[in-house]
């Protein structure tokens, strides 16, 4: 009976204390951004006593931190970008430049590795922590802090929804089959169209005026799509067209109530070959071409279903292909100023458009952002909008932030080898315009940087968390001396100027 109460007191207390029982495990594998990381075994994650605690020198190398180790003192410093953070084996206090901090728990040693209280690790790293159960894997992902930044992956929510306290409540007319159209724009034989999820459109021609019709099944204006755009009562509306050889006009309406349909009318000058298609995502695409071009378009249909071997595959005339990625959008609003009243995601989107505005004037560009407004996009969808393209360069624009409000200047940043050549001449246009602390080109293991095949920045213009900085960041002279900087580097780079 003895033996038997100490098994049942045993049993007890594993399940009566978290992860005692994951601590004799063989450990938790770790991902960075998505990718797993080579993980000594001596030096797997664990819970241990209700704290997960992971392997120092694995994720902070992986970040681009230094490591030292002061065996006689049993000391871990980490250092960079001006930040120190210090911690003592068995002790619960840990000193970020100077302050002291309390820990849930104790650094440790295993195998010669630091373990360390995982929720420490995420804050003064600025990465979003996940737990995901099924794998039984600790997923990291790194966003706009003061440690090396850019967007994090967001948590799936299911069926394009998300969760406000215990409502889930539709996003973007999902539940009605209605996805929002956000803008609509001409530039050099291209019409672009927005949109608030993937729509295949419905094209075909029309003579006595020759014109490209376009029609969007299940789709009506955005509710915001007036405030920037002209769209009448009657929800009519036209672009202005100016010194254009092929078309005269662009035209738009809600052209059917049941079912939605919004329809977009190119009107030609003469006969012209086209291409309608979307990319996968939040854009649709139709592009002219002269009646001698000769390709093909997959996928593209007539109203009535048929495929027009006449249409063609969209191509830039030679054009450079320049992809502007504003980051964070609607739910995600990334980095918030410390004065509580500006985000990150409205920033770096003026930013984007003014870009957009400057690199337009050069004949020899053709500019696409990922998002033209307040919209949300999965990281994998500003990467597909890129590589869909074929695009020449990708630059993704953000603000930076910092648990210290001492924290400033200006970064560029790259993943690839591939991408360096571009960062450094990024670099030499974009972070003098700034007029901030130049904080150098560094590497990130960002997302939309490392999935992108062509070459790819990320831009971390100034810090929010700053006072000084945030006030300066949402300056309209710094944001249009800014955009400036960075188009002259695109030209630069592309020798179009």
């Amino acid at each position: 009976m003895r033996k038997f109460g100490f098994l049942l007191l045993l049993f007890v207390f594993m399940w009566a204390v978290p992860g005692y029982g994951h601590a004799a495990s063989s450990g938790t594998q770790i991902y960075l951004d998505d990718q797993q990381l080579s993980v000594p075994s001596g030096a797997k994650a664990q819970v241990i006593g209700g704290s997960t605690m992971v392997p120092l020198r694995v994720i902070s190398e992986n970040l681009g931190y230094d490591v030292t180790w002061k065996q006689q003192a049993r000391t871990i410093t980490i250092e960079k970008d001006g930040t120190s953070i210090r911690m003592i084996i068995g002790s619960k206090t840990a000193t970020v430049n100077g302050s002291d901090i309390s820990l849930d728990a104790s650094p440790l040693l295993r195998s010669n590795y630091a373990l360390v209280p995982l929720r420490f690790i995420g804050e003064q790293m600025g990465l979003d922590v996940k737990w995901d159960s099924s794998s039984k894997s600790v997923k990291l992902y790194t966003r706009s802090s003061g440690s090396g930044n850019g967007e994090f992956t967001p948590p799936k929510s299911g069926n394009n929804r998300t969760n406000t306290g215990n409502v889930t409540a539709p996003v973007n007319n999902v539940s009605t089959g209605v996805t929002p159209v956000q803008e609509i724009s001409f530039s050099q034989n291209r019409l672009t169209i927005t949109t608030a999820g993937t729509v295949n459109p419905k094209a075909f021609t029309m003579t006595g005026p020759d014109r490209v019709v376009v029609d969007l099944p299940a789709t009506a204006f955005a509710d915001h799509f007036g405030d920037q755009q002209k769209l009448d009562s009657t929800l009519n509306g036209s672009l202005d067209i100016q010194n254009e050889a092929d078309v005269s006009g662009i035209r738009y309406s809600l052209f059917q109530k049941e079912p939605s349909t919004v329809r977009v009318v190119i009107d030609l000058k003469h006969p012209m070959k086209y291409s309608a298609y979307n990319d996968d995502s939040n854009h649709i695409f139709v592009d002219l071409a002269s009646k001698d071009s000769v390709y093909t378009t997959p996928d593209a249909t007539l109203p009535d279903g048929s495929n027009d071997d006449s249409q063609t595959q969209p191509n830039s005339n030679g054009k450079k292909i320049v992809v502007i990625d504003a980051g964070h959008g609607a739910k995600d609003s990334g980095a918030v100023g410390i004065s509580r009243k500006n985000y990150e995601k409205a920033f770096n989107l003026a930013m984007a458009l003014k870009v957009e505005s400057i690199l337009k004037q050069n004949p020899k560009l053709q500019v696409v952002l990922t998002r033209s407004d307040d919209t949300f996009l999965e990281l994998k969808q500003r990467v597909k909008v890129a590589e869909n393209l074929n695009a020449d360069v990708f630059v993704s624009i953000h603000a930076n932030s910092s648990g210290s409000s001492a924290s400033n200047g200006t970064e560029t940043y790259y993943q690839r080898s591939a991408s360096k050549a571009f960062a450094n001449v990024m670099h030499k246009y974009f972070a003098p315009a700034t007029g901030l602390a130049d904080r150098g080109i560094r590497y990130g293991n960002f997302h939309v940087i490392r999935e992108t095949t062509m070459p790819a920045v990320l831009l971390e213009v100034g810090y929010l968390s700053n006072a000084k900085e945030e006030a300066t960041l949402f300056d309209e002279d710094f944001q249009n001396r800014v955009a400036q900087g960075i188009a002259d580097g695109i030209t630069a780079y592309l020798g179009v100027k």
